[in-house]
């Protein structure tokens, strides 16, 4: 291994094209700390960092018969490292922006649609229970509740004083409220 440290960048690379291991491992001693030292500035997490120059070399490794390097293999491998950093970081963004998008449908879709379906849900039990008021009373309830009918207006139509209409609405409201109160904590009509 001795030998090799006092070779030049240039006569590594031919060595490695040649499938020289011993080449590639003097490559990486010589300038995997200074890369990971400069991934590490850019991208401020020393995981990352080595990550990023552990797929330099690999890269560098698996293209070794066809790497054709103009200019330094320092320049050549920073500027690897730099482009992998990059990639890197548009990664992690369309990363970020996915969970984000996630996030905001579990806030805001999710949380909709489960209200819409609970306030079904609720719909449904009240129809029921609506139901299941006396013929009268529910037929005084849902002209005051469904059609906005006035008190007055009721008590004319069914043949009734409006007080006794008022006390159907109240006593109708009374048994839903009671029925309903396992599933509602404060229910207003």
């Amino acid at each position: 291994m001795l030998v090799y440290s006092k070779y030049a960048d240039d006569i590594l690379l031919d060595l490695l094209k040649k499938d020289d291991q011993l080449a590639y491992t003097e490559i990486f001693e010589r300038y995997c700390k200074l890369l990971v030292n400069h991934a590490y500035k850019m991208l401020g997490n020393p995981d990352e960092a080595n990550d990023v120059v552990q797929e330099v070399f690999l890269s560098i490794w698996n293209k070794r018969y066809e790497l054709t390097i103009t200019g330094s293999l320092s320049s050549y491998l920073y500027k690897a490292t730099k482009n992998r950093i990059l990639n890197h970081i548009a990664h992690e963004k369309v990363v970020s922006n996915y969970a984000e998008s996630i996030s905001n449908f579990i806030e805001n879709d999710y949380v909709l649609a489960d209200s819409q379906l609970r306030e079904e849900e609720l719909e449904a039990i009240i129809a029921k229970e609506i139901e299941l008021l006396p013929a009268k009373m529910r037929e005084v309830f849902l002209l005051r509740k469904v059609e906005d009918l006035s008190y007055e207006e009721i008590a004319l139509q069914l043949n009734i004083t409006d007080k006794t209409a008022k006390q159907q609405v109240y006593n109708s409201l009374k048994i839903l409220r009671e029925k309903l109160k396992n599933f509602v904590g404060v229910f207003v009509w």
